[in-house]
């Protein structure tokens, strides 16, 4: 499918050119291209077997290899279990219905869209059909980030190496993630602004109705939202200092991008939640200490000179002091920074048709065809990955054997354990937000550090812990002859108490 700009993701039309003119020249001003496609059924078919579709096949080649069979997100069990809750009743969840921690307690599930497709892919395929989507979602993202540095260097070679290295960013945030539909939607922002910054136009119209979307599938809009401020208030006036040379929107431009903005800003509001939904991204920020100190995705990550603009470098800055502050934003570094690191690689040499090797390259592409089909990972392969990190077999042994008090979960098991048995009420899971509010989250970290273990234990009126044999507190009980081991495996150990509970009633009631 030919773009009106001249770019094609889907094929990638050959570019005829010896020497590649600048990108502001590259395109006419109608929109056409200066530069001419193969015209015939003979360059057609060369066009479709070119090195530049040879290079967007490795680069999805590099994408598959890092996302494949990554379905074992300790996050994926309760969203597959919220989403379920949503087609069965047709609603919402508003309250705590897994823990016996907080059961009743006001909750907000603020990822209720993009839980769905995850959770069709596993209705239709189960762990195969997560996999798929989780492939596809990054496909269409690392496609869209291909397409931007491209449109900004003019240079496929160096557009391909760019995104490759957004691709290696963005790994630490593969899998079936909720954060991806997201960043989808991020990568359609900055093409859209991307449009009118180089062609003067563009169809802004799509974006109110895409932040509509992106509350509903994620918190990430709120970064969305301060990215499409910067680039707007970026050329509100002209700039030119030292190596900063920003040019203004025009008056029509600036008119119609704060429009769209103050339209967007109330396309928020458009969500099951109304304004509670609207301000969580602060309630993450300022009220959950706990969840990002200590929640992995949270850590922290401790050329040639060119001229810009004033947005390019503010946005330039505000991921790249994202991304080393929190290891989640690295993917967001990798999507906004790429065109960015295009430009400083446009002196690759540009691609020349006339050297094409079809039939090698044809070949080239079949291989790399054949590779994807034959390591796509199998439903078998898949399920020995989540055995190898769940504690499938300490479940079915509480299955046959029912527990007669609590259970108090690794924080990494939670989701799973109550997807499987909902009659099952975990201590803690995922949804670190709940759990931090009521002090669980807190209580949970002093166990993992031995903070008064036997105090906590009692506090919660606990008669069983499942935990991991690595852990501290899984040895400090295994040595306390006031808990006996149950059930043990390779992966996990289940203790009881030995003895009545203590006295009184824990506060699942």
């Amino acid at each position: 499918m030919q773009t009106r700009g001249g770019v094609e993701i889907s094929s990638v039309r050959s570019i005829v050119t010896a020497q590649k003119p600048p990108v502001a020249e590259a395109y006419g001003s109608d929109d056409q291209p200066l530069i001419e496609a193969p015209v015939g059924w003979r360059g057609r078919c060369r066009s479709g077997v070119s090195f530049l579709v040879v290079l967007t096949f490795v680069f999805l080649s590099l994408v598959f290899i890092l996302a494949h069979g990554k379905v074992a997100d300790p996050d994926l069990w309760w969203h597959l279990h919220n989403a379920d809750y949503l087609i069965h009743h047709h609603s919402l969840p508003r309250s705590d219905i897994y823990s016996f921690t907080v059961p009743g307690y006001p909750w907000m599930n603020h990822e209720w869209l993009a839980e769905l497709p995850y959770y069709f892919g596993w209705r239709v395929l189960r762990l195969g059909g997560i996999d798929a989507v989780t492939i596809a979602v990054l496909t269409l993202i690392f496609l869209g980030v291909l397409y931007l540095a491209y449109r900004e260097c003019g240079n496929y070679k160096a557009a391909v190496l760019a995104s490759s290295y957004a691709v290696f960013l963005g790994k630490f945030s593969f899998g079936p993630r909720t954060i991806l539909f997201g960043y989808a939607c991020l990568v359609v922002l900055l093409i859209v602004l991307q449009r009118l910054r180089q062609k003067g136009h563009a169809p802004l119209w799509l974006i109110p109705p895409l932040f509509c979307l992106w509350v509903n599938t994620h918190g990430s809009w709120f970064i969305g939202m301060i990215i499409f401020s910067m680039i707007v208030a970026g050329r509100l006036v002209r700039l030119k200092w030292g190596m900063i040379d920003s040019e203004p929107w025009t008056p029509a431009q600036r008119k119609n991008l704060l429009l769209t903005w103050g339209a967007s800003v109330a396309a928020l509001f458009v969500n099951p939640y109304g304004a509670r939904l609207v301000f969580y991204p602060l309630d993450l920020a300022f009220r959950q200490k706990v969840n990002i100190e200590h929640v992995a995705e949270w850590i922290s990550v401790i050329l040639r000179p060119r001229r810009w603009t004033l947005s390019e470098l503010a946005l330039s800055l505000f991921v790249l002091y994202s991304g080393l502050t929190y290891v989640r934003f690295l993917f967001l570094l990798g999507i906004v920074i790429a065109p960015v690191l295009a430009k400083f690689l446009d002196f690759l040499p540009p691609y020349r048709r006339e050297l094409d090797t079809p039939v090698l390259n044809t070949f080239a592409i079949l291989l790399m065809i054949a590779g994807i089909v034959y390591y796509w990972p199998r439903q078998a392969q898949l399920q020995r990955l989540v055995d190898d990190q769940y504690p499938v077999q300490a479940l079915a042994y509480l299955q046959a054997h029912p527990p007669s008090g609590p259970i108090v979960n690794y924080y990494l098991w939670g989701g799973y354990l109550n997807w499987k048995d909902p009659n099952l009420k975990v201590f803690i899971d995922g949804r670190a937000d709940i759990f931090e509010y009521n002090g669980v989250f807190q209580d949970y970290l002093s166990l993992l550090g031995l903070e008064a273990p036997e105090s906590i234990l009692d506090k919660y009126k606990a008669r069983y812990v499942l935990f991991p044999h690595h852990e501290a507190l899984t040895y400090f009980m295994e040595h306390d002859p006031r808990w006996r081991t149950v059930y043990s495996d390779q992966l996990c150990v289940l203790l009881e108490r030995i003895g009545n509970d203590p006295a009184g009633e824990h506060p699942g009631g």
